[in-house]
């Protein structure tokens, strides 16, 4: 039986995840946003509490003194203009601080959870999200379910701890009418303060917890059954048998550029036979021996069969076939420090080819003299 591509079992390959990216659909939780923001709103409050209240104070004098007022006559139309923007410049100089700052700590905690993404793709309308089949269906599902329960969840804890707290200072809390008014607003901000930052902190933790959730049920909706990672495999290394005609081609023309360089070269050093290095020396032309060709285990074997063919002297010297082969290219001079090494095989195969043929040794000089 076919196998079932219904069961997406494979994780999301890096291109799935970058397309749903670009798609608006990333690991997010709302509620790690708010928490941060009601945390950095209570610390604000706590800390510029003093300017933003002076600010609000400063705004209400004016509107109650008439100061806008011509002939202190508030009732004119023109006042109610300048007494607005009068007050509106007030609250924004008491509150803008606090605000602004709420604005970039939420900005922050939005890319430290998705990253830098601007895409319009999310506001393009979609007629499947205004679909009531749909919408229904989603009231009933497990995500919906989970999301329920966390928010009750949300709630039971909240709402036990705001228990525990009001219970620990009940007695302090009703105490406070018998307080003188400076006072009593100053044990009711730090009773609220302590609340909040209290309540601030638990959120907190709770939507840690659901960002977690929200990142492991996003890898869960992009999983991808075999099928799918096969195609895209596909898509992004191309058709195998493609690939395959592909390296079939470039061996050809390996082996064609090897059965043209070998017949031309002095001697082949191999290792013996992972590695095969073609090596050619015209002093005439060249300041140091030349790698003509080289190959590994299938191509070092065709070497060796088309130097033997052309009666081209085999050496075997392992590290020397072993550096040439993964330091030095086709057509490139082969370094110094293998001068010695290679002029004492040349030297050697010189000797040979002028004892069984005089003239060998006339066309080149000697390989001592040349790269010393």
């Amino acid at each position: 039986m076919a196998e079932n591509d219904a069961e997406k079992t494979e994780a999301p390959t890096p291109r799935r995840v970058q397309e749903a990216r670009q798609d608006g659909n990333v690991a997010r939780s709302p509620d790690l946003t708010a928490a941060c923001i009601l945390f950095a709103a209570v610390l604000l409050l706590y800390f510029m509490g003093n300017q933003v209240f002076g600010g609000m104070k400063v705004a209400l004098q004016q509107q109650l003194s008439g100061a806008f007022a011509v002939d202190n006559n508030p009732a004119q139309p023109t006042d109610v203009g300048r007494l607005a923007q009068s007050s509106v410049y007030m609250l924004f100089r008491a509150v803008g601080p606090v605000l602004v700052c709420i604005f970039v700590i939420s900005l922050v905690v939005t890319v430290v959870q998705v990253g830098f993404l601007l895409t319009p793709k999310p506001l393009q309308p979609k007629f499947s999200r205004i679909s009531p089949i749909k919408g229904i269906a989603n009231l009933f599902n497990a995500r919906s379910a989970i999301k329920l329960m966390m928010s009750l969840l949300k709630v039971i804890i909240i709402s036990a701890v705001a228990f525990v707290l009001i219970r620990a200072d009940l007695i302090q809390i009703l105490h406070i009418g018998e307080l003188p008014p400076r006072q009593a607003i100053l044990v009711m901000g730090y009773l609220l303060f302590k609340f909040a930052i209290i309540i601030a902190v638990i959120l907190f933790v709770l939507a840690l917890i659901d960002y977690a959730f929200q990142r492991w049920n996003h890898t869960r909706d992009l999983r991808m059954t075999k099928q799918e990672v096969k195609e895209e495999m596909k898509r992004m290394e191309g058709d195998p048998l493609v690939k395959q005609r592909r390296t079939q081609v470039a061996r050809q023309l390996a082996m064609q550029r090897i059965a043209q360089a070998v017949p031309t070269a002095d001697v082949i050093v191999t290792n013996p036979t992972h590695f095969a290095v073609a090596l050619k020396y015209d002093s005439d032309d060249m300041r140091a021996p030349r790698v003509v060709a080289k190959g590994a285990d299938y191509m070092a074997m065709r070497i060796r069969q088309i130097a033997a063919t052309h009666d081209i002297p085999i050496v075997e010297r392992k590290p020397l076939a072993r550096a040439l082969y993964n330091t030095v290219e086709i057509g490139q001079e082969i370094p110094s420090e293998h001068y010695a090494a290679v002029a004492e095989i040349l030297a050697y195969v010189y000797r040979i080819g002028s004892g069984s043929s005089g003239s060998s040794s006339t066309t080149r000089r000697r390989p001592e003299a040349a790269l010393n």
